[in-house]
């Protein structure tokens, strides 16, 4: 039973914490965030608040400036992951009339993230480096997906 009651308590810390700078956290997802997706950026912002919260110092700065930092974090991952999708979009719909039906049979068996990593690095010329950060991973990731990629 303690540690429920532990745990509702510090629920409730964090509420008291989040609560004054609602409206704040709130404009700033909309206003960073891609349209229409305030709410899962918010969303995802206090999911990561919640996990951070013993990371807090107010010695360093206030709980306000704590917040809008990770929600402004958040917003700019939202963003990337959205322009990744939308990278591969445009080259699906771009290598679809030039590549032969045996390659593109391939690359539809392949995962999505590999598919990305296959279009980024081949198709459209990016290095590894400029990969990694399109699609939020280390550029060793990048590597063990292309590998796995072309032995599928």
């Amino acid at each position: 039973m303690d540690a429920i009651a532990e745990l509702m308590s510090e629920r409730e810390a964090f509420a008291d914490l989040v609560r004054p700078h609602w409206d704040v956290m709130a404009a700033l997802a909309s206003r960073l965030g891609p349209a229409g997706e305030s709410d899962d950026v918010l969303q995802d912002a206090l999911t990561d608040a919640w996990r951070k919260r013993s990371q807090f110092d107010a010695a360093r700065g206030t709980a306000r400036n704590w917040l809008l930092a990770i929600v402004a974090d958040q917003a700019y991952k939202t963003r990337r992951r959205r322009r990744s999708i939308s990278v591969l979009s445009e080259v699906s719909r771009d290598i679809a009339g030039a590549v032969d039906l045996d390659l593109r049979d391939a690359l539809g068996k392949l995962s999505r993230r590999q598919r990305l990593a296959i279009e980024l690095h081949y198709y459209l010329g990016f290095p590894l480096a400029e990969v990694a950060t399109r699609m939020d991973c280390a550029e060793g990731t990048v590597k063990s997906t292309l590998s796995d990629a072309r032995a599928r």
